[in-house]
């Protein structure tokens, strides 16, 4: 039986233990309301940081390296968390680098996804030869440090934040593969799948419509903590200089351009990117933890 055949009556009682899942924890709780500001503020960037930190007319060199709290003498404006060696406000530079590493983030991770469990459950399906094809390259992925395929790969195709994009989901496929190819292979010995079988029904419909919803709770769990992985891959590319260009904002590149000035007593410039990085994967790999928990059966009478 598939997620999407379960009774009415039953479907309301998996809802709620997931939302109760949550709140018995409340640091789960704490992690996922972080969450949900640090996205918010990455959406409305726009309208909710104090100013454009890419937009020229706001920019003045004059207020470079303000210490935080300090009220510009020539703009007015009060920059909280200080300024970086360009006169960017801060606080603004972190919120829009907050976008550009969590859209590289959740959309590597969505295209890894879609390519490992497809993968995953077609080896998983059919088994043989195909399987050992998949699972083969899997490994041999999987054998190598990901940053070294990252750096590799950024090497040969260049800057940018779909080559970008692209490194991560090269490094980030076969975590999915094995995955659906394990949740697979339990799923291909039930009656259901075997019915679906005998019913001649599509080897496409049979993986998409009673494979694919049964799959996806420890699919779930490893894209949230992948999530996490990306960001954190990809800021470590930037601060590398290998990463975005300098035209894109980033946390690893406000990083990478503060830290230089640590030595110099500008601590603010490097630290709080770092703190916002930080604050922005713990919080993700809450999430994910508890998240795990929840779609564990065997953690649910617990």
């Amino acid at each position: 039986m598939t997620y999407a055949t379960l009774p009415v009556a039953a479907q309301p009682s998996r809802l709620r233990h997931f939302v109760q899942g949550y709140a018995d924890s409340k640091i789960a709780v704490a992690a996922l309301l972080v969450l949900m500001l640090v996205l918010l503020s990455a959406l409305l960037a726009p309208w909710v940081s104090p100013q454009n930190p890419y937009d020229l007319a706001h920019i003045n060199v004059m207020d470079a390296r303000l210490a935080p709290g300090t009220v510009s003498a020539l703009s007015g404006m009060q920059h909280y968390l200080g300024t970086d060696e360009q006169g960017r406000d801060l606080l603004s530079a972190i919120i829009y680098g907050l976008r550009i590493s969590l859209f590289v983030g959740f959309t590597a991770t969505a295209i890894a996804l879609s390519i490992g469990a497809v993968l995953g459950m077609t080896a998983g399906y059919y088994g043989g030869r195909v399987e050992s094809f998949i699972m083969r390259l899997a490994d041999i992925q999987l054998s190598f440090p990901a940053i070294l395929i990252a750096l590799i790969l950024i090497a040969v195709l260049g800057q940018g934040v779909g080559k970008v994009i692209a490194a991560l989901v090269a490094v980030q496929w076969a975590y999915y593969a094995r995955t659906a190819r394990g949740a697979a292979l339990v799923e291909r010995k039930k009656e259901y799948v075997e019915a679906a079988v005998l019913m001649r029904l599509s080897t496409a419909r049979i993986v998409m419509r009673h494979l694919l919803p049964n799959c996806l709770p420890p699919l779930v769990v490893v894209a949230t903590l992948q999530i996490a992985a990306a960001i954190a891959l990809e800021a470590t590319l930037s601060f590398l200089g290998l990463g975005l260009p300098i035209t894109e904002p980033s946390l690893g590149l406000l990083i990478a351009n503060g830290f230089q000035f640590m030595m110099s007593g500008k601590y603010w410039m490097s630290t709080f990117p770092g703190i916002a990085l930080v604050i922005t994967i713990v919080a993700i790999n809450l999430v994910a933890d508890q998240l795990r928990d929840v779609l564990n059966p065997r953690l649910q009478g617990a």
